[in-house]
């Protein structure tokens, strides 16, 4: 499914590679699938520099040459570049910008201009379901009105359907003519966007991420009043890859997998307590402490007030006093054993480029660039659909 209509250019324009960013810069209005591939020339010849020589390097420049630089728009390049990618396993690319397609929408449409189906059914779910966080709100209309450099939302107003931020309006009727004319006008939003999907290509499965799939779940009553299949959700294989420097590296610093998914703070306060040659645990301290002052308060409700909330007083300000002890030897044996725990936040920060999961910030071609056609394979070879697992794979 190509998301051709989404029109939110900032998140598309650019990609990272070894720490790099390379950014088309193009003002964008419209749907991003319709966009003129004008200007990616200008990010080819940066990209290549980087890119450097060698067979695999080669393959890079010429998959984005063919796809980005002799294709007219966005929506062209991507399908040829997922094709080459992709294409001999069995691939079934679907741009839903076509008025084909939409033509098999329009009775969903109708229903969503004149009935709010959308906005009541997925109301109702949301209340049904208040305890958990909501992931999308519904609009009354959900639906955009595109063109080639538009696309804003339909609102009613005045008994008029008007078009946000344009001075475009339609009468009832008018707004039917329309939508039997140019079909393809009428754009679903995230709402109403798997409903399309649905109608014009039934799925028995969506797999999609954790965000994605808690959506859908509150699109099941919306597919139910519109007489539609809702498919099995099921969540997507998320991957971590790793080279084999960076493997035997996390065996060289005593690393699990697991270590290296902690947050940072954390992963080296733990990895600082295994490396002490003494525990930097003042539990035994604390509970000591805390029996003592047992004592003295049995002492002291035998006294007047004054005396009881000094030994209070005292007590708050001894365990303060403990509790910044241990904090200070565990920040010396950091310092002690600084060039470990440096390596470790280094080799971290590799797999988890700022801070965040490697899938939301490296681009394929890194590996590529080291692996060639050998990364796709190993991708799918290494791929269990259904084990619900985060996968670690050295490549």
């Amino acid at each position: 499914w190509m998301a051709t209509e989404d029109h939110d250019f900032e998140e598309i324009n650019y990609f990272n590679f070894k720490g790099k960013k390379f950014r088309w810069h193009k003002d964008s209005f419209g749907p991003v699938g319709r966009l003129s591939t004008n200007g990616l020339n200008e990010v080819f010849e940066v990209f290549s520099k980087e890119l450097g020589l060698g067979t695999d390097a080669e393959n890079l420049k010429k998959m984005f040459e063919e796809a980005y630089l002799q294709h007219q728009n966005l929506s062209d390049a991507t399908r040829f570049l997922a094709n080459a990618l992709f294409g001999e396993y069995g691939l079934v690319i679907l741009d839903a910008d076509n008025a084909e397609l939409k033509k098999q929408f329009v009775p969903f449409i109708k229903e969503e201009l004149f009935k709010n189906a959308a906005f009541k059914k997925v109301s109702e779910t949301i209340q049904s379901i208040k305890e958990y966080a909501l992931q999308v709100n519904p609009r009354e209309i959900n639906l955009f009105y595109i063109e080639d450099n538009l696309r804003e939302r339909i609102i009613f107003e005045n008994d008029k359907f008007k078009i946000n931020n344009t001075k475009i309006e339609f009468s009832e009727d008018e707004i039917l003519e329309e939508l039997e004319l140019f079909p393809e006008k009428f754009s679903p939003n995230v709402i109403t966007r798997p409903l399309y999907q649905e109608v014009i290509l039934p799925n028995l499965c969506y797999i999609g991420g954790g965000g994605e799939i808690a959506y859908w779940l509150e699109l099941k009553s919306y597919f139910d009043y519109s007489k539609i299949t809702f498919p099995i959700l099921l969540l997507r294989n998320s991957l971590l890859l790793v080279t084999e420097k960076q493997a035997k590296k996390t065996d060289n610093l005593n690393l699990s997998w697991s270590d290296l998914f902690l947050k940072q703070t954390e992963l080296i306060n733990k990895k600082t307590k295994e490396l002490s040659s003494f525990s930097i645990d003042f539990s035994q301290q604390k509970q000591f402490l805390e029996k003592q002052f047992i004592g003295l308060h049995t002492i002291a409700n035998q006294t007047d007030s004054s005396f009881s909330g000094a030994v209070k007083a005292q007590e708050i300000k001894q365990k303060k006093g403990l509790e910044n002890l241990e904090k200070r030897l565990l920040k010396a044996e950091k310092r002690k054993h600084s060039e470990i725990l440096d390596r470790i936040s280094v080799l971290q920060n590799q797999l988890f480029p700022n801070k965040s999961l490697q899938e939301r910030q490296a681009n394929f071609s890194e590996f590529y660039l080291e692996k060639g056609k050998l990364l796709i394979e190993d991708l799918i070879a290494s791929q269990k659909p259904l084990s619900n697992n985060f996968n670690v794979l050295i490549v």
